[in-house]
């Protein structure tokens, strides 16, 4: 029966399924939004060829052929060798063992129905199936009475006979080829045994043989059985299976008088409609057309203008009109296949562009830098520059700073040789051919000549910082000015945002769509736009030229239909009064421009440092010969003052200090403070050698040097003429009415420690190295003194046959003097150091307690010399006549001597003060002689003549001068009685 109706033409249900798909593409136009595709497409893909690839029409091709007609024999399909598994999916079979099933999709007019939806239902009906299950159980039927004790018979019947069949069969992974499944069912004790038992085992193999078919014999009755309780179910699906046929076999002659009435309806009302609609959307296609082949001809030229603008040098302007047409190219002109070389020729094009723009700007900068000093610092061709940084900024080109750089160090190094030749030219007595090398023409200048070509160098380099300010300036202008745009445009972007959004989608709205045979038919709808785009091509290449062409009209209307479209643009002028038209499409960021604007700065200080650099290179290059090394103390404060004004004028203009030339005469002035010390040393040294500490003369100079330093301010009294008068040197030295008895080595020493706090006023910068060296000047002095007077080196050194009395007292006034000046040197130089250098200052109260400690020490020795005569001289003292005796009147010779070697050395009070130690020595050793001698002051004759000799040494000590009223208090020679 099957094979009956295996002939007839059953309806794929693919077809079924394709009707549905229409339908459900019919139900697009309730979308808003679809892209139209574009006037010229691209090529197909693969992709594109798939989809292109509809299923055939069911009205259109209904008469003819189709793949839906081919014939499928049903058991052929059912029966599908190629399974291993019989499948019940009849669609499957059909279409063969590679199909898979596609999940299909819900309808969105349909409800999701769940199992709640059933629950009220199901609610409401379960006690009723309940009671119906429980009366059905009470009370069966009578057929289903007999059919159940049947099949209940049968079925422990059936049951009985298979449980004779071992369980090992029924188990569901039954395999021979398992070892203990293969000996349940052939035991090996059936085949096994000696060979006179073959008889048993051949009999049991047989009985084995037998049990086996008996069990196949119950499995296939079982079966067979099976089969038949089911057999009116299986003839009743063959009976419905013809009926289902019957039924599809009208359902297609149904189909296929609808498709005709289709068909008429589709020729009668809907294809002569279309076909209106198609000629409207052919002419709409013209058009478009016709407006692609007006831009693509626009296009066309655009090599042309981008080289009349730059035979302009209107690099921002070609840049532009290059960035406009590839935008075309990529959004209306994409595909086209005559242009598909016009954007990498483009390409290379605004390469070249920058190339040419890194050269003009290499070339601008070199002729600006090289130009004469003496001309006004005016930016050279300042229009020129900012179309030169506006194109590199608008293709990044963020290097071209480091190219001028590069020229500005080049242009430094010119400066200093054009001074150097032109300087040299003047002096008559270097002959540039025979001192051919210009660093050996500088070397035979003198300091004069050399000092005025420092400062014509100088000089021109103030020039030239201050033009490259003024150029950089302008570059900083056009960098803050595009960077203020680019922040106004993002503000007015954040503004203005919702409503273009909120535009879009309402053009975007209005697109419509036709179908018809599977096809889309599209509107011109971009037809505004693409007329803004070319008007935007015209406008670039009509900057410098005249519009021309007979479409002038339709590129008017273009452009008044797109004014509003159009990039808005800024104008701004520079400082020098140029106007600048910054376009909205410079891509750089903020960051970036801000960036930019740091390198300028940070480029002007790198000027500055390069002049300073060039200034040390000459300066380094005159003192390889020692001549700075040799400059006098004015000569170098000349040189310094020229620096110094040159360092404070280029941070005037640059805005930053620069070190380097600072340094460098710095590093000089060390070693002209350190030849300075080490001239002054050496002579100090010399004329110690060579002191015989006796008083000498003041000349007036000195007096008049000493005279000069007022209320604590050192300063070297000018020198004066020749013609005045001269005055007769002085036998002391009046300092703040003080008389100082000094040796001709102090008095230069004063000068030189003088000179050395001159040379700090004129040098600033080298207060800290010169107090060192002043505070090592000092100390050599007093340790030197110290060795030859109190040393007696002065009697090997010198020759001196003895170190007197006068020569310590005259060594200590001198010391004394030059503690006078130490607090007042200390002032001086604290007036001249910065607040964290006041911990040097130190090296002044180690040089003052040296000093008074030496002092104190000659003071010791004068009293020493004096106790150590008491000591011999008393030690021979008898108390017996005539009075005064003869040891007391050796004592008042001596102290008389002593008094007049000190008395015009030393002051009134140091005078009285050493008498009073000497005086308390003399009492000392007096006291011992008179214990020794056993004389008491008990009245007697010996106490007599004892105070006769001390009257004598009274009377004689107060009549020297300055020692009348100086109580020698004699009453302490005497023991005290207990």
């Amino acid at each position: 029966m099957a094979s009956s109706h295996s002939s007839q033409s059953v309806p794929h249900p693919s077809n079924i399924d394709n009707m549905f798909k229409k339908d459900m593409d019919s139900s697009k136009h309730f979308k808003l939004v679809r892209s139209l595709p574009d006037v010229c497409p691209k090529e197909p893909t693969v992709g594109d060829l798939h989809s292109l690839c509809d299923p055939p029409s069911i009205v259109a091709d209904q008469h003819e052929w189709t793949v839906y007609d081919s014939k499928v024999n049903l058991p052929a399909a059912l029966n599908d060798p190629r399974l291993v598994k019989r499948e019940s999916d009849f669609f499957t079979k059909t279409w063969g063992a590679d199909f898979i099933e596609s999940e299909v999709m819900p309808s969105p007019y349909l409800p999701n129905v769940t199992k709640e939806d059933f629950a009220s239902y199901l609610k409401e009906t379960s006690k009723r199936e309940k009671i119906h299950a429980r009366c059905k159980y009470i009370c069966p039927a009578k057929d289903e009475l007999g059919t159940v004790c049947t099949l209940s018979n049968n079925h422990d019947k059936s049951r009985t006979d298979l449980e004779q069949v071992p369980k090992v069969f029924m188990k569901p992974d039954f395999a021979l080829d398992d070892p203990l499944t293969f000996n349940v069912v052939l035991p090996w004790s059936h085949f096994s045994g000696a060979a006179g038992k073959g008889s048993r085992v051949v009999g049991s193999s047989r009985l084995l043989q037998e049990k086996l078919i008996h069990y196949l014999d119950v499995v296939e009755v079982n079966i067979a059985h099976q089969i038949s309780l089911r057999s009116e179910a299986f003839f009743h699906a063959m009976t419905s299976q013809h009926e289902l046929q019957d039924y599809l076999r009208e359902t297609s002659q149904a189909v296929k008088v609808l498709r005709d009435k289709i068909c008429h309806i589709d020729n009668v009302m809907c294809k002569e409609s279309l076909h209106i609609l198609r000629q409207a959307m052919t002419r709409k296609n013209c058009v478009t057309l016709y407006n692609k082949l007006k831009l693509m001809a626009t296009v066309q030229q655009t090599q042309p203008t981008v080289q009349l603008l730059l035979s302009t040098s209107d690099f921002v302007g070609a840049l532009d009109l290059i960035a406009t047409t590839q935008e075309v190219l990529q959004q209306e002109l994409q595909g086209i296949h005559s242009l598909r070389h016009l954007g990498s020729q483009l390409c290379e094009l605004e390469k070249l562009i920058g190339k040419m723009m890194i050269a003009d700007f290499s070339t601008y900068a070199r002729r600006d830098l090289s130009r004469s000093l003496e001309e006004e610092n005016q930016v050279l061709e300042e229009e020129k520059l900012v179309c030169l940084v506006l194109g590199l900024l608008k293709q990044r080109k963020l290097h071209f700073l480091e190219i001028y750089r590069e020229e500005m160090i080049v242009a430094a190094k010119n400066v200093i040789k054009q001074c150097v030749i032109s300087t040299v030219s003047y002096i008559e007595e270097i002959d540039p051919e025979v001192v051919v090398k210009l660093a050996d023409q500088m070397r035979m200048m003198n300091f004069l000549q050399w000092l005025e070509l420092s400062k014509n160098i100088f000089t021109s380099f103030i020039h030239f910082l201050t033009r490259i300010k003024a150029t950089l300036n302008v570059i900083r202008s056009v960098v803050l000015l595009v960077l203020d745009r680019s922040q106004k445009t993002c503000i007015l972007d954040g503004t203005f945002s919702s409503g273009s959004s909120a535009k879009n989608l309402i053009v975007e709205s209005e697109v419509a769509y036709l179908t018809t045979e599977g096809m889309f038919l599209s509107d011109a709808f971009g037809e505004v736009e693409q007329c803004s785009l070319e008007t935007d091509i015209k406008n670039q290449r009509t900057v410098n030229s005249e519009p021309s062409g007979s479409d002038s009209t339709s590129d008017q209307e273009c452009t008044t239909e797109s004014s509003s479209s159009r990039e808005q643009s800024s104008s701004s002028v520079t400082p020098g009064g140029v106007e600048i038209t910054i376009n909205e499409d410079m891509k750089l960021t903020d960051l970036e421009l801000g960036g930019i604007a740091d390198s300028i700065q940070k480029l002007l200080y790198t000027a500055s440092d390069v002049c300073h650099d060039r200034c040390v290179k000459f300066l380094m290059a005159r003192a390889k010969d020692g001549f700075l090394e040799k400059l006098n103390s004015s000569e170098f404060v000349a040189l310094s003052r020229a620096v110094e004004a040159f360092a404070q004028e280029t941070e005037f203009i640059c805005g930053r200090k620069s070190m380097s030339l600072r340094v460098a005469l710095q590093s000089q002035a060390n070693k002209i403070v350190h030849r300075f010390h080490d001239e002054r040393k050496t002579k100090l040294s010399l004329l110690l050698d060579n002191e015989r500490w006796k008083q000498a003369e003041v000349p007036a100079e000195f007096q008049d040097l000493v005279n000069s330093i007022e209320d604590g301010k050192i300063s070297l009294p000018e020198k004066k003429t020749s013609g005045s008068e001269e005055r007769k040197p002085a036998d002391y030295l009046i300092v703040d009415g003080q008389k100082y008895a000094v040796v001709g080595t102090v008095l230069l020493l004063i000068r030189i420690f003088l000179e050395y706090c001159q040379c700090v006023d004129d040098i600033p910068s080298i207060t800290t190295d010169m107090l060192t060296r002043l505070s090592d000047l000092l100390k050599h002095f007093n340790s030197r003194s110290s060795q030859l007077v109190l040393g007696a080196g002065a009697l090997q050194v010198v020759g001196l046959k003895t170190i007197t009395t006068k020569n310590l007292a005259l060594a200590s006034r001198c010391l004394q003097l030059i503690v006078h000046y130490i607090p007042i040197i200390r002032a001086h130089f604290e007036a001249r150091l910065l607040p964290k250098q006041y911990s040097i200052l130190r090296h002044f109260d180690h040089i003052m307690k040296e000093y008074n400690d030496h002092i104190a020490e000659i003071s010791a020795k004068l009293v020493a010399i004096m106790d150590s005569l008491f000591e011999k001289v008393l030690t021979k003292y008898e108390v017996k006549a005539p009075m005064p005796s003869t040891c007391f009147r050796n004592v008042c010779k001596q102290m008389a001597k002593m008094h007049e070697a000190i008395y015009d050395l030393l002051p009134e009070e140091q005078t009285q003060m050493l008498f009073l130690r000497i005086n308390a020595s003399f009492k000392l050793h007096l006291k011992k002689q008179l214990t020794r001698l056993a004389v008491v002051n008990d009245g007697g004759p010996q106490h007599g003549l004892v105070m006769a000799d001390v009257a004598f040494y009274t009377g004689n000590i107060q009549a020297l001068k300055t020692l009348e009223n100086l109580d020698l208090n004699m009453a302490e020679i005497w023991k005290q009685k207990r």
